[in-house]
């Protein structure tokens, strides 16, 4: 079993940065994909990175491509999300995830863990 704990959320101006870190604990998350989530009052959740096991395979949507980064650091157990240029937009909850194939996907289906997500909020 894995457990996944977002932090770094918070309020921010619009054009600001923000990174977003996920700790995991119980297990290692060396081998798995690695992924963030996010969903908006109203809208479904939807994909916004991730990060394969090897660490040299990414996904950014065209909503967020060219702003945020996703990492891992796999001594320190944890995944990482560089939010810059944000936009009111931006505003959800985000969510850290874990695949235990390694091979990351676009689907919430398909992944295994789930942390409680921590709130991003821009303002204009």
């Amino acid at each position: 079993q894995v457990q996944l704990v977002e932090s770094g959320g918070g309020l921010v101006l619009a054009g600001g940065s923000l990174r977003l870190s996920c700790a995991a604990s119980g297990r290692t998350i060396s081998t798995y994909a690695m992924a963030w989530f996010r969903q908006a009052p109203g809208k479904e959740r939807e994909f916004v990175a991730a990060i394969s096991w090897g660490g040299g395979t990414t996904s950014d949507p065209d909503s967020v491509k060219g702003r945020f980064t996703i990492s891992r650091d796999n001594a320190k157990n944890a995944v990482y999300l560089q939010m810059n240029s944000l936009k009111p937009e931006d505003t959800a909850v985000y969510y850290c995830t874990a695949r235990r194939s390694g091979i990351w996907s676009r689907k919430t289906y398909e992944y295994d863990y789930w942390g409680q997500g921590t709130q991003v909020t821009v303002s204009s």
